[in-house]
């Protein structure tokens, strides 16, 4: 009996011994941990994407398809985001992935060589499908720095139920969304003399200039006025100081109604807008429609979105937005091809999802349109049509966005516009051109 309970004992030991990691193992552990590549996504707030609750499904389908890659997401706004990352970069921690558009992947940080090169991403099928003028803002030379997802055109917004208050509606064609600059001169008179009729206080529109938030609106508003542009199609040269320009500013500030406002960005454009404060809004995009649901920018009138106003027949060149992934090179080649093992796998299985998050339109052709059935998409796709030159790649731009809301508040203080222009931020040359 003593025999038999000695060897269950030992049996017991054994199969306890057997279930115990050994060292042996725990180190077996260790390397397959090590074997995990770790990896960090940075997102500015483009829709859904800017919420880290938004994205978790997107990150959780991927770690299920690919368990050997674990990401970490993080997201910046854009008011402290580009110092977020500028301080990563200088601590040599900047992310590994990033989501935002071409004039801070390409035309900054991978204009200063921080950036991994996309070309692999771009030889596969699925890129064969983009839009050739979104794949040509995708480019810096021979590199390519973001693999867009989705894009969007800025346009204006009007308030028609007060344009129809003030017989103004006349000058709009409902059909194609567009007006000229008469009309637009002519509009702004009706809507005035009703406030005066009316006996209210209000402004008709605000040239917002504080600081560049919101400033693809004003420079919409100011080249298409009268034909101008904003660079050269080269984008080696900025055009501001065109006599189209010039005289769009004239006209700007001498129109009765419309005021130059430098303590006012575009997001406090929007509230006065939705407020009912102003009667149009020159920063606006189908995202600003959706949020103006918000409690907190309910708008109790029809809003209609507009393209810019255009001297003559020529039709409006709306300023695009693009954004999609890039991948900073950090020095380690398996977390960079980790990173481009998530954009592959969001634009292959995700993308549909991907472009719905945004709130914006897909960058390429797909069998199934993801808005087919929003009639709010559907209207706002009617401006994909207008979409001018992505000139927000031209070299010096950071400095271009300062100078732009600067030179506004000096118009607005009535400085000579033609010697305000002048000078304006000339393109960096490169040593070779120097030399």
């Amino acid at each position: 009996m003593k025999k038999f309970f000695c060897i269950i004992a030992s049996l017991i030991l054994l199969t306890f011994a057997a279930c115990t990691p050994t060292e042996g193992d725990k180190e077996k552990d260790k390397d397959k941990d090590k074997e995990k590549t770790e990896i960090t996504l940075w997102t500015y707030p483009v829709g859904g994407w800017g919420k880290e609750n938004r994205i978790a499904s997107f990150v959780t389908a991927f770690h299920n398809a690919h368990p050997d890659i674990l990401v970490n997401v993080s997201t910046v706004d854009y008011t402290t985001g580009d110092a977020a990352v500028e301080e990563a970069i200088a601590a040599g921690k900047a992310p590994d992935l990033i989501l935002e558009g071409p004039e801070r992947l390409s035309a900054n940080w991978g204009a200063r060589d921080l950036m991994a090169d996309l070309g692999d991403l771009w030889e596969e099928e699925e890129a064969s499908a983009i839009n050739p003028s979104v794949e040509k803002a995708c480019r810096s030379g021979d590199s390519y720095y973001i693999y867009p997802i989705c894009m969007t055109t800025h346009c204006m917004a009007i308030n028609r139920d007060l344009f129809e208050a003030a017989d103004a509606w006349q000058y709009i064609d409902e059909a194609t969304h567009t007006w000229s600059t008469q009309d637009f001169i002519a509009a702004v008179g009706k809507i005035k003399e009703y406030y005066d009729r009316e006996g209210i206080e209000k402004d008709v529109a605000a040239v917002y200039c504080k600081d560049q938030g919101g400033d693809q609106g004003t420079r919409a508003l100011v080249t298409n006025l009268y034909g101008g542009t904003f660079t050269n199609e080269e984008h080696t040269a900025y055009t501001v100081d065109s006599e189209q320009n010039i005289r769009a500013l004239e006209l700007l500030r001498e129109l009765d109604g419309i005021r130059f406002d430098a303590d006012m960005v575009g997001s406090e454009e929007i509230e006065a807008f939705c407020s009912g404060d102003l009667a149009m809004a020159f920063c606006w995009n189908v995202v600003a429609e959706i949020n103006h649901a918000m409690p907190d920018l309910e708008s109790e009138f029809d809003i209609f979105p507009m393209a810019f106003p255009t001297d003559g027949d020529s039709e409006p060149s709306l300023a695009g937005g693009i954004w999609g992934f890039g991948v900073f090179d950090n020095g380690d080649e398996a977390r960079i091809e980790a990173a481009k093992e998530f954009i592959r796998y969001i634009v292959t299985e995700k993308y549909a999802g991907a472009v719905t998050l945004s709130s914006y339109l897909p960058v390429r052709e797909m069998e199934h349109d993801p808005y087919e059935n929003d009639e709010l998409m559907q209207e706002y796709g009617i401006f994909s049509r207008y979409l001018g030159d992505y000139y927000q790649v031209t070299p010096n731009w950071a400095d271009a966005r300062t100078a732009w809301w600067q030179l506004l508040q000096k118009v607005g203080e009535g400085a000579d516009i033609a010697e305000a222009v002048r000078g304006f931020p000339i393109v960096r040359k490169s040593a070779e051109d120097a030399g």
